[in-house]
C-alpha cells in the first residue's frame, strides 16, 4: 500500500468538494484541489465565506468515489481543516481552472475579471492546518507538513483511465486472475484502485490487496504489472 501521506494525497488528487463549514457554520462548497493539494473555493457574494476576515477557520470535507457499473460507493472523505485566504491574483487563473475541472461556473469569468471588487465573486483556498482522513481501510490524522511534504501517486492519471478500462471491458479477465489467486471462484470483483506499489480488487463487499512484485514506474510497467494479474496461465 502506498505510504499513508502519499496515499491520502492521491486520493484528494481525486475528489470532489462536497460540504464546507466556516467558523463551525455550513456554507455552500464548490470548488476542487490544486497541485499542492490545497482545497479552492469559489465563493459568491452573499456567502458566509465572502465576506469574513481571510483568517476564518474553515473545513473542507472531501469525497473520493468509484463508480462500479450503474453505483457510486464512496472511496475516503477526507476533511481538510484550516484558514482561508485569498488566492493571488497572479494564480487566479489556475485556481479557476481546478474549480471548473469539478464544476463549470460562469462566476468563475466573474471572479476573473472583477478580482479585488467587492461585489464580485471571490477565489479562495484553504491554509492547511490539518487533514483528518477516513477510508474502508485507515482513518487518522496528518498534520500539514506530513501533507503538503507528500505528493500524490506520479502514476494517478494513467492508472485511474487504465482502472475504467478494466473496468468497463475485462471483468471476466479480471475476475478468473482473481479466483487463480485465491483458489477459489470469486463473484461481483471489480478493480477497485491501482497504483504504483499494487491493485486494490473489490470482490463482493471485500477489498483484497494484490502488490507488484516491484513497484511500477511509468504507465507501460504499471500495463505489465496488472496483466499479470489479469492472466490465467
Amino acid at each position: 500500500m502506498l505510504p499513508i501521506p502519499e496515499r491520502v494525497r492521491t486520493l484528494a488528487a481525486t475528489s470532489g468538494v462536497a460540504k464546507l463549514t466556516v467558523d463551525g457554520a455550513p456554507s455552500p462548497a464548490r470548488g476542487g484541489v490544486d497541485t499542492r493539494g490545497r482545497p479552492v473555493l469559489l465563493v459568491l457574494p452573499g456567502e458566509l465565506l465572502h465576506g469574513v476576515r481571510e483568517d476564518a477557520v474553515a473545513a473542507v470535507d472531501l469525497t473520493a468515489t468509484r463508480r462500479l457499473g450503474q453505483d457510486t460507493h464512496p472511496r475516503a472523505i477526507i476533511e481538510v481543516q484550516g484558514w482561508a485566504e485569498p488566492v493571488p491574483e497572479e494564480e487566479a487563473r489556475a485556481a479557476a481552472v481546478t474549480v471548473a475541472s469539478h464544476r463549470a461556473d460562469e462566476a468563475l469569468f466573474e471572479a476573473l475579471e472583477g478580482y479585488g471588487r467587492p461585489d464580485a465573486p471571490r477565489l479562495l483556498r484553504l491554509d492547511v492546518g490539518q487533514v483528518v482522513y477516513l477510508t474502508g481501510q485507515e482513518s487518522g490524522m496528518l498534520d500539514a507538513g506530513d501533507y503538503l511534504g507528500a505528493s500524490p501517486d506520479p502514476l494517478t492519471e494513467v492508472a485511474e483511465r487504465v482502472l475504467a478500462h478494466v473496468n468497463e471491458s475485462h471483468r471476466a479477465q479480471l475476475a478468473a486472475g482473481v479466483a487463480r489467486r485465491l483458489g477459489e471462484p470469486a463473484d461481483e470483483v471489480w478493480l477497485w484502485e491501482l497504483d504504483r506499489l499494487g491493485a486494490t480488487v473489490r470482490v463482493g463487499d471485500s477489498l483484497l490487496r494484490f502488490p507488484w512484485p516491484s513497484a511500477a514506474h511509468s504507465a507501460l510497467s504499471l500495463e505489465t504489472s496488472l496483466r499479470g494479474l489479469l492472466c490465467t496461465c
